[in-house]
């Protein structure tokens, strides 16, 4: 086996990779605390700051179809090199804005979606772009090194775009656009392991929907997705953690910005660990056990009253749902032809905003009905249901003792 440390790491395009896609992550999350910021400073008006979160989800669900075609009808990198260009533009007319006074609740508006609807052609085009870069022995590494700059970006993203916020907007602009701009210089220079043929394929609707088609025609593929979809829809309690914080734990602000920071922390350890010891056997019954103990984890958190207690749980949380993640994205990879990947990756990006999305609305409704507590409990059994449910439906991914080859 070829150690990651001499091997992926090591290798120039997948480093410009790693770190323009670390850059770019990091970035936009800087970004979303910055607008969010600014808009309710300028507008004092809570159902405004809810309009900059649905203005950067919302072009991710409408241009799903169209994002696809794009990652696989054009050159991938070129793709991201201007998705990541065009986020830099923004983030200078957002200093601009900020500096001369002209920024106001419409200009926010029109900034986030425009830098939702870039990372709607980025991620998916950024996902397919990878497998041409690795070999197939080393893209189950590549692609947990990839989930550790994802889970770094979720940690240092928000808390310096807070940090840098406090010495004015223009501070936290200022940064993205550099961070920005040298994400695509790296992208620039990355170099894939085989010539970009651009494919004749009319548009037509058996096109536009053959993400989707091909997803419900492969029940390995079809299997993971829909499990990770619904564990998470079912099982996610972010959107209670400042209920937990302030009414159950008694911390402030300060224990909510640990436990918001604990799940990614687990992920990212997680991840560097998979990162060098790459799962080989019984990938099924990881996948399922990873879930168990993501549905464990949630329901002690749940109940526990202890702040140290209730972080762990958290950080388990993070660490068994990037296992879950490394294996989701590792047999779409492997098991999508190249000319299929980014509609494959499209449908794969709308499914996990939508289990997050969606996650956060289900666990908010059903605490309003129960309470917060008895609500992430019982998503914590909704997880082991599910789970329970797919190891039924889906017997070939209960059996998969490892990943498939490439297809």
């Amino acid at each position: 086996m070829l150690e990651p440390r001499q091997s992926v790491l090591k290798q120039p395009s997948f480093t410009n990779y790693w770190i323009s896609r670390m850059l770019s992550s990091t970035s936009f999350q800087m970004l979303s605390v910055a607008i969010g910021w600014q808009m309710y400073e300028l507008t004092h008006d809570a159902f405004s700051l809810g309009l900059v979160g649905l203005a950067q989800f919302l072009p991710m669900v409408l241009l799903t179809l169209v994002v696809g075609q794009v990652a696989d009808r054009f050159d991938r990198r070129r793709i991201v090199f201007l998705c990541q260009i065009t986020e830099g533009l923004v983030a200078a007319l957002l200093l601009a804005g900020s500096l001369s006074g002209w920024l106001g609740r419409e200009q926010i508006l029109l900034m986030a979606a425009i830098v939702g609807a870039c990372r709607a052609f980025e991620n998916p085009s950024s996902t397919a772009l990878l497998p041409q870069l690795m070999p197939k022995e080393l893209l189950q590494q590549a692609i947990s090194w990839t989930t550790s700059a994802g889970q770094t970006s979720q940690i240092l993203g928000p808390s310096l775009g807070g940090l840098l916020y406090s010495f004015g907007p223009s501070t936290v602009y200022v940064t993205a656009v550099t961070a920005l701009f040298t994400a695509a210089a790296l992208t620039f220079f990355i170099r894939t392991r085989q010539p970009f043929v651009r494919r004749a394929e009319p548009v037509t609707l058996h096109s536009l929907f053959g993400g989707m088609v091909f997803v419900f025609r492969h029940k390995m593929i079809l299997g993971t997705i829909s499990l990770d979809l619904f564990a998470v829809l079912l099982g996610g309690a972010t959107a209670l953690l400042p209920i937990f914080a302030q009414d159950v734990l008694h911390t402030g602000p300060w224990g909510l910005g640990l436990m918001r920071t604990a799940p990614a922390v687990g992920a990212l350890l997680m991840s560097i660990v998979l990162a060098y010891y790459p799962l080989k056997r019984g990938v099924g019954l990881t996948l399922f056990g990873a879930l168990g103990v993501f549905g464990l984890a949630t329901m002690l958190f749940a109940v526990s009253t202890n702040l140290y207690l209730s972080l762990f749980a958290l950080l388990m949380t993070g660490a068994s749902d990037v296992i879950s993640v490394v294996i989701r994205s590792s047999l779409v990879q492997l098991q999508t032809p190249d000319e299929m990947r980014g509609r494959v990756n499209a449908v794969n990006s709308l499914f996990i905003g939508t289990s997050n999305q969606l996650g956060e609305f289900e666990s908010g409704t059903l605490a309003g009905f129960v309470g917060a507590v008895p609500a992430a409990f019982i998503g914590g059994i909704g997880t082991l249901a599910v789970a329970g449910l797919w190891m039924v439906l889906f017997p070939g991914l209960r059996r998969m003792r490892s990943l498939p080859e490439r297809a």
